[in-house]
């Protein structure tokens, strides 16, 4: 299995990259289950550069992930009370199932111990079938789901999921 790196995004520079990756995995990834429209709000109002700055100053860490091969996607993670909530997780298509999720997701396993947290939660779309199989796998259950109107007649359909460590 091929080590990652996890490179913490703390410039403009990394910021507009990682809005690059973020438009290119949403496209591939989300345009089957939300249909394109919303892809593109969701990207300008959540993944663009502004957006991506808001969230850092807000407290969420941004991390790109790269390997030998190249650049692979990137995270999110943000403290929420007693628990780390894993904002984002998206890999490159050529990426996926190859064991690269495993080792992000044993990283942001350590940033939880490291804050001396004991539980990590996310959101994922119910209609997200692959990715909700994959956090199964890593150990997440689903405790509930929510509607949430994010403007524009567009609405987050997600379940939450969460794992004790």
């Amino acid at each position: 299995m091929e080590k990652i790196e996890f490179m913490l995004v703390t410039d403009e520079k990394l910021i507009v990259f990682t809005q690059a990756l973020a438009d290119e995995i949403w496209r591939e990834h989300y345009q089957p289950i939300l249909g394109l429209a919303q892809v593109e709000y969701m990207l300008k109002n959540l993944q663009s550069k502004e957006a991506i700055s808001g969230q850092i100053r807000e407290g969420y860490l941004y991390y790109l992930i790269k390997s030998s091969v190249g650049w692979l996607g990137y995270l999110a993670v943000n403290i929420k009370a007693e628990e780390l909530f894993l904002s984002k997780l998206y890999l490159l298509r050529q990426y996926r199932g190859k064991s690269y999720g495993r080792q992000a997701i044993n990283f942001i396993e350590g940033l939880a111990k490291l804050k001396g947290l004991k539980k990590i939660s996310l959101t994922v779309n119910r209609h997200n079938a692959s990715s909700i199989e994959a956090y199964r796998k890593f150990g997440f259950l689903i405790s509930g789901a929510q509607v949430q109107d994010i403007g524009s007649g567009f609405s987050m359909d997600d379940y939450l999921m969460c794992k004790a460590i």
